[in-house]
């Protein structure tokens, strides 16, 4: 059956089925589904109760953290344009709950439609698991050719940065939040050595997880890559300068001495398993190695140097 209605509930997926050139079999998609920007423009099936435009680090770790531990929801599911969707397909995700609808938002769909739709999820916890899961949402929608295309791409811009390796590897930090801190887990540790750096305190495949200053300044690491979750490179720097600039203890940071403090755009390049977490890796080359990968074209205002 070839599938023509659809609804994605995770951000990644909806920039890969715009990639598989399947977007007007699209129907319904979510709040954070904001790339590129015509799936804006797509019938709006969940939201989020927690404001993070407004809220500061502190204030939306503090709102997540009280939702949960109420067992209550951080996403909410539009009812109505789901049944408008009425999509014979779902596509979700299980990596975290606190980024995207999760398996409550599932169910509850699978509940209120008549016809009830195919289920597919997401869950790349590595690069290679990304590429997989292209491959495999092709196949679904029997669009294996151009998987295998976009697939074949992807892996031409990674084995351009693998056969570049770096003899001189820096100890690279990456955050993905910073109050409270957290480590970046999953596919990042891997886009960090990859990239020609030496990952420190996360591993990859790994859950993102809250960090101690202790272990940072025992790490004490070359490199810090501000990313937090859902955030742009200027957001990124905003919130760095509010709460770590004037910081004594986090100056005392070998990394923070040497200038070498970058900031990333997150939201577009390394929060979600998407086929532009390969740019993500681009961007961390073009850090890490910023001579030998000079010529490498990524996107504006993907980065900044934090001075």
């Amino acid at each position: 059956m070839t599938i023509k209605r659809i609804v994605s509930f995770l951000p990644s997926a909806t920039e890969l089925l715009y990639e598989l050139e399947v977007e007007d079999y699209l129907y319904g998609v979510t709040h954070e589904c904001k790339y590129p920007p015509n799936a804006k423009s797509k019938l709006q099936v969940i939201d989020s109760v927690i404001d993070s435009e407004t809220l500061t680090s502190k204030e939306i770790d503090a709102k997540t953290c009280h939702l949960l531990n109420e067992g209550k929801e951080i996403f909410v599911l539009n009812e109505k344009n789901l049944k408008d969707a009425n999509p014979e397909l779902i596509i979700s995700q299980e990596t975290c709950e606190v980024c995207a609808a999760y398996t409550n938002q599932v169910k509850k769909a699978t509940e209120i439609l008549e016809n009830k739709p195919l289920l597919h999820s997401i869950d790349p916890h590595n690069i290679q698991e990304i590429l997989d899961s292209v491959t495999a949402l092709g196949k679904v929608l029997e669009k294996p050719n151009k998987a295998k295309e976009i697939v074949n791409s992807l892996e031409k811009r990674i084995q351009h940065i693998k056969k570049n390796p770096n003899n001189e590897k820096p100890r690279i930090l990456a955050i993905e939040w910073i109050e409270p801190f957290f480590t970046a887990g999953h596919w990042i540790p891997e886009m960090i050595e990859i990239a020609g750096g030496n990952n420190m305190i996360s591993k990859t495949g790994e859950h993102s997880r809250r960090l101690g200053f202790d272990e940072i300044e025992k790490a004490d690491p070359d490199m810090v890559v501000m990313m937090p979750c859902g955030f742009d490179t200027k957001r990124t720097v905003t919130e760095y300068k509010k709460i770590l600039k004037e910081n004594k203890e986090w100056n005392d940071l070998r990394a923070v001495k040497n200038n070498k403090i970058f900031a990333v755009d997150a939201n577009s390049f390394f929060s979600k398993p998407s086929i532009r977490a390969v740019e993500g890796l681009e961007i961390l080359a073009k850090i890490t190695q910023p001579e030998k990968f000079k010529e490498l074209k990524v996107s504006k205002e993907s980065f900044s140097k934090i001075n």
